[in-house]
C-alpha cells in the first residue's frame, strides 16, 4: 500500500513540483493551501508524512505541527517543515515542536524526495 503524503503550501509553483515528484515516487497525495485546510485534510486523509510550510494563511506550520503532536491518534505522523525562515531560532522551534526535519527554501527537490523516503522507511 502506498504511503500517504500531505503537502501543505500556499505557493503554487512549489505545490506543482512537489506533487509531480511525490506521485513519481509512488506516494498517495493530498494538498492543502492554508492552515485550516491542512487540519481538515489531516482529519480525513490521515497521512503518514506532512510536508508543511511554516508561513501559511490562517494557521502557521508551527501551530499545525504542535496540533499534530498533541493528538494521540496523529502523534506518529512524520513532519518535514519547509520554510524560508532559516534562522537558528526558527529551526530550534520547529524541531522542539516535533518536526522530523527542517528544510529551508530554496531547497533541492532531489534531496527533499530522498529525505521523505528516508523518514518513511526508518
Amino acid at each position: 500500500m502506498a504511503k500517504k503524503v500531505l503537502i501543505v503550501d500556499d505557493e503554487p509553483n512549489i505545490v506543482i513540483s512537489l506533487e509531480f515528484l511525490m506521485k513519481q515516487d509512488g506516494y498517495e497525495l493530498r494538498v492543502a493551501r492554508d492552515g485550516n485546510q491542512a487540519l481538515e485534510e489531516l482529519e480525513k486523509f490521515r497521512p503518514d508524512l506532512v510536508l508543511l510550510d511554516v508561513m501559511l494563511p490562517y494557521k502557521s506550520g508551527f501551530e499545525i505541527c504542535q496540533k499534530i503532536k498533541e493528538r494521540p491518534e496523529w502523534r506518529d505522523m512524520k513532519i518535514i517543515l519547509l520554510t524560508a525562515k532559516g534562522r537558528e531560532a526558527d529551526v530550534t522551534k520547529g524541531m522542539a515542536l516535533g518536526a522530523d526535519a527542517y528544510i529551508t527554501k530554496p531547497f533541492s527537490t532531489k534531496e527533499l524526495v530522498a529525505k521523505v523516503r528516508d523518514i518513511l522507511e526508518n
